[in-house]
C-alpha cells in the first residue's frame, strides 16, 4: 500500500498536472506504471536544455481527485498527479516562475519522453 508523499515529507505537493501516457506505438512505455513511479521531469524553458532533467515525481489522483494507494495495479493512461520536487533545496526556488499555470512537460524515462502533460494548479511551489 502507498503512503502519501504529503505524510512522508510533511508538506503540501509542489504543483498538480493533467497527463497522458504515450502509447509504445508513439514511443512511450510499454505498460502503464504504477503508484510509486518516479519518472523524472522535463518542460522546455529558455534557461536549461531537453537533458536538463528533473526529479519531479508525480503521485496520481482516481477519478476522485484521492491520492491511488494501491500500488498494486496500474495507473490510468489519463489522468490528474500531484508533483513533488524532491530536492527542495535548490531546486524549489529555480522552478519558482518557471512552472506556470499552462506549462507543458514531460513525464521522462532518461532521454525519452514517456508522458506528455500540463500544469492546472500551483501548490506550494509559491510558499516557501
Amino acid at each position: 500500500m502507498h503512503q502519501s508523499y504529503e505524510e512522508k515529507l510533511k508538506r503540501r505537493e509542489d504543483f498538480r498536472v493533467k497527463y497522458r501516457f504515450y502509447t509504445s506505438d508513439e514511443g512511450g512505455r510499454k505498460t502503464l506504471p504504477y503508484q510509486g513511479y518516479r519518472s523524472d521531469f522535463w518542460y522546455p524553458h529558455k534557461e536549461h536544455k531537453i537533458d536538463n532533467i528533473f526529479m519531479i515525481w508525480p503521485e496520481f489522483e482516481d477519478e476522485d481527485g484521492n491520492i491511488i494507494l494501491d500500488n498494486e495495479k496500474p495507473v490510468g493512461a489519463l489522468g490528474y498527479t500531484k508533483m513533488w520536487i524532491v530536492n527542495q533545496t535548490p531546486y524549489k526556488k529555480y522552478h519558482r516562475g518557471k512552472i506556470k499555470v499552462g506549462t507543458k512537460g514531460y513525464f521522462m524515462e532518461g532521454p525519452t519522453r514517456v508522458a506528455e502533460c500540463e500544469v492546472i494548479e500551483l501548490v506550494g511551489l509559491l510558499t516557501g
